[in-house]
C-alpha cells in the first residue's frame, strides 16, 4: 500500500468506493459520500482540486450540526494498492500547532471496510508523518473514540501519546473522545 495525490486515473476506485457505502467523514458518515458523488458527478476535475487546498481557499467546512466554519489549509492522500483502499487528510493552521476547538486533529484517516485489519491506516500515517514535519509543526494531534481500540491501536503504533480525554464541541454532540499527541 502507498499514498497517491488524488487524480482520474484514481477516481473510479474511489467513487466505487463511496457508492458502497464508505464514507472519507467519519463525523459526517452518511451525507459526506453522497456528497462528494455528486461534486464529481458535476465536475471531476474541481472534485479532485479541492482535495489539495493548501491555501485554504476552499468553501467553509459544514458541522454536523449545519453550522460551518472556515477551512484550514490540508490535503488529501488516498491509500491505494492497485485499487482505493482508504483516505488519510491532514490539515493545520498556519504558524501554530494549535488547531481551532471545532477541529478534531491535524490528521483523519478512513479504511474501507473491506480492506481493513491489513495495517494500511497504520502505514497511510506513518508516510503522512513526514509531510507534516516539513509544514513545520513540532507535533500533530488526533482524537479517537473511547471505543475505538483500532484507531487508537494506529495512533499510538505510530507513536502517539495519550494527553487527555475530553468532550467534543457541541456541534459534534458533546461526547467524550481522547486526545493523542505524536511528537515530530
Amino acid at each position: 500500500m502507498h499514498l497517491v495525490v488524488p487524480a482520474l486515473p484514481y477516481l473510479d476506485s474511489y467513487a466505487a468506493a463511496l457508492q458502497r457505502g464508505w464514507s472519507p467523514d467519519n463525523v459526517r458518515i452518511e451525507e459526506a459520500p453522497r456528497e462528494e458523488l455528486v461534486a464529481i458527478e458535476h465536475d471531476a476535475g474541481a472534485f479532485l482540486a479541492s482535495l489539495d487546498d493548501r491555501e485554504a481557499k476552499g468553501a467553509p467546512i459544514t458541522l454536523p450540526d449545519g453550522s460551518t466554519v472556515p477551512r484550514l489549509p490540508g490535503y488529501r492522500r488516498w491509500m491505494w494498492d492497485g485499487e482505493f483502499c482508504g483516505s488519510i487528510g491532514f490539515r493545520w493552521q498556519p504558524g501554530t500547532a494549535a488547531l481551532p476547538a471545532h477541529c478534531l486533529g491535524h490528521i483523519g484517516y478512513a479504511v474501507v471496510p473491506w480492506k481493513r485489519e491489513r495495517g494500511y491506516a497504520s502505514r497511510a500515517l506513518a508516510m503522512l508523518l513526514p509531510e507534516a514535519r516539513r509544514e513545520g509543526l513540532p507535533y500533530v494531534e488526533l482524537t479517537a473514540d473511547p471505543d475505538n481500540l483500532p484507531s487508537q491501536k494506529v495512533i499510538t503504533n505510530n507513536g502517539g501519546v495519550l494527553v487527555k480525554r475530553f468532550r467534543k464541541e457541541p456541534a459534534y454532540g458533546d461526547v467524550e473522545t481522547l486526545l493523542f499527541r505524536i511528537a515530530l
